[in-house]
């Protein structure tokens, strides 16, 4: 839809008028997603030589916040939901943080609407401070039931 600016130029076609176009981007970041869920499902993290290994967990022995991702993200896939919780809990947290996100973003895209996602400080913090909390516990001796 061509629009003319204040000093009578004409302005760049916009994507308000063709929800199509408004959904191009949404529909393209979940394609990429379903396509690295659609590999890790089909390719086995748990086979050695298919994935590197973290290298937090090579060079020191400690488990990252992202250690059991991989294994969490197949479990998923296959509807494990159990073992992809036991992989590693927070990784399924922000898959299902991502559906609905994403969901947010389709519904606000259809109408003409932009994504405004600002968390405040106190939000960042909190998921910081999650997984913090998440990573020294998982390295702890009676933090064995969240290793990967």
């Amino acid at each position: 839809m061509r629009g003319v600016n204040a000093d009578g130029r004409p302005t760049a076609p916009t994507a308000t008028g063709r929800p199509l176009l408004r959904l191009a981007v949404p529909a393209g970041v979940l394609a990429a997603v379903a396509g690295a869920f659609a590999y890790v499902g089909a390719v086995d993290p748990y086979e050695p030589g298919h994935y590197p290994v973290c290298p937090l967990l090579r060079f020191t022995g400690l488990y990252c916040p992202g250690c059991g991702g991989l294994r969490s993200a197949h479990a998923f896939v296959h509807g494990d939901l159990a073992a992809a919780l036991q992989a590693n809990a927070p990784a399924v947290a922000a898959y299902l943080g991502f559906a609905a996100l994403w969901t947010v973003w389709v519904v606000r895209a259809a109408r003409g609407r932009p994504l405004r996602i600002d968390p405040g400080p106190a939000h960042l913090w909190a998921v910081g401070a999650l997984l913090l909390v998440f990573t020294v516990v998982r390295n702890l001796p009676f933090g064995g039931w969240l290793h990967p």
